[in-house]
């Protein structure tokens, strides 16, 4: 086994070269949607990883165009006979933008204030994927060139778009992901310096609602009133999708879970997501039911006429996107059909309804009985030199339910850098360099004990 002490020096000499490679690819505009950026830059993003594996041992990585068009890095590098297989996960694409006019500074680049490292992608997922290099080159500084386990790596390329692609993969290539542990770094702490394992993902089961009542837009003057609205008929039928309490309130879905494990503090919760004095919670339960044990429904967007230039008309159509989040236990094309069918009897004075379902990502919760969870605890334990939590994600990453179902007998679990101060998703977007720094410790550690004995009494 390696002295702690070696890695972490070893990951913080490692430090000023993880920003410079943090802010190549922060620079790649690895968005997975060719309508919005030009797919050279997410083939540009997988280049730099596959390359980078190359560097360090993992001589056969390769860039595999995936059946979403989508491009995959995968890899391996053996370690001693016998040992135990690891594969580490991670995915290069990013989120939009959004509004730009929102960042302090360009998405697109790399910027520190404050003590923080700002820019699209910095945690969700390119902050996790520098991770998992320092953690690697810190055991080749070590330990010698060979690792103390078999590895295997696997970078998604549309993970952001909910793109099948690697899933596809899986099941089309197993042995390039078989693993007795499978570490999924899309995750992160409960707050910056609280080491933290996520047991839970919940599943996703998106739709578009399109509502059509008239031929064409008519003048609101001349037929307002008899004519039936689409806008006001869509947004009568949203409304009906949480009570005064603002739980949700679809037809058929059970919304009352609760949580068992740790809490989520509600004035901690409150800074984290940003919401504004004065204005309340909503939902009858804690917040950690809320977030992880209930499912939740949120309008992503609507096509409406924008306010400036719109007309004095009544509305021949309109559309809305929901995102429904389901918790484990729940099926989620259940879950998606229960959604469609409560917005089709809700429909008002007969307006025609479509509905557009999105694929589904199913919900996941981890096993944490296993000897490699609890190497894995351990090793976050020592590297931050406090105790471990466990809580629940309200995001979904279904690659993971694929790789359980693929191989049943693996061990998952999830943790990173994605701490609520980096508002992945949103605009600013950010990451704490201590948390890149202090996980690749605790995944070196891992790496350099898993298999060895250590905490692996069944």
């Amino acid at each position: 086994m390696i002295a702690m002490q070696d890695l972490r020096t070893a990951v913080h000499a490692d430090m000023p070269r993880a920003r410079d490679e943090l802010a190549t690819l922060v620079a790649m505009r690895s968005v997975a949607d060719a309508r919005q950026f030009p797919p050279e830059e997410c083939e540009r993003s997988a280049a730099w990883v596959r390359d980078s594996l190359h560097g360090i041992g993992f001589d056969d990585a390769e860039t595999i165009e995936t059946s979403d068009g989508s491009f995959a890095v995968v890899g391996s590098a053996p370690g001693p006979a016998g040992a135990p297989t690891v594969l580490l996960y991670c995915h290069h694409d990013v989120q939009p933008p959004g509004d730009e006019s929102l960042w302090t500074t360009p998405p697109f680049e790399l910027h520190e204030r404050d003590g923080r490292w700002y820019g699209r992608g910095a945690a969700d997922c390119k902050g996790n994927l520098v991770m998992h290099l320092l953690a690697l080159r810190a055991l080749r500084t070590t330990a010698g060139e060979q690792y103390p386990v078999n590895i295997r790596f696997a970078a998604e390329g549309s993970e952001e778009q909910g793109g099948a692609g690697l899933e596809d993969l899986v099941a089309e290539r197993p042995e390039l992901f078989a693993a007795d542990m499978i570490l999924i770094a899309d995750t992160g702490n409960a707050a910056v310096g609280q080491p933290t394992t996520t047991a839970s993902l919940r599943g996703i089961a998106n739709l578009t609602v399109h509502v059509e009542t008239l031929s064409g837009a008519v003048h609101s003057g001349m037929y307002g009133g008899p004519a039936p609205d689409a806008l006001t008929a869509l947004v009568a039928m949203l409304a009906t999708l949480h009570d005064e309490n603002g739980d949700t309130t679809i037809r058929g879905l059970d919304a009352h879970g609760t949580w068992p494990g740790v809490a989520y503090d509600p004035e901690r919760f409150r800074a984290d997501a940003g919401v504004l004095d004065d204005v309340d919670l909503v939902g009858s339960g804690s917040v950690a039911d809320s977030v992880w044990a209930r499912p939740a429904v949120t309008i992503l967007g609507m096509d409406t006429p924008p306010l400036v230039g719109s007309a004095a008309a009544v509305q021949p159509r309109a559309s809305a996107r929901l995102n429904l989040r389901v918790p484990p236990g729940v099926d989620p094309r259940v879950a998606q059909d229960a959604l469609a069918s409560h917005l089709e009897a809700v429909t008002p004075w007969h307006a025609r309804v479509r509905i557009e379902r999105d694929e589904v990502g199913s919900p996941f919760r981890s096993r944490t009985d296993g000897p490699g969870y609890r190497t894995l605890v351990d090793a976050l334990s020592r590297a931050y030199d406090a105790p471990v939590g466990t809580i629940g994600q309200g995001g979904s990453i279904p690659l993971c339910t694929v790789l359980a179902e693929q191989f049943p007998d693996a061990e998952i679990a999830l943790f990173g850098v994605e701490e609520p101060q980096c508002l992945i998703h949103a605009a600013n977007e950010s990451v704490d360099p201590s948390e890149i720094e202090n996980v690749a410790v605790a995944e070196a550690l891992f790496l350099s004990e898993y298999g060895t004995g250590a905490n692996t009494d069944d």
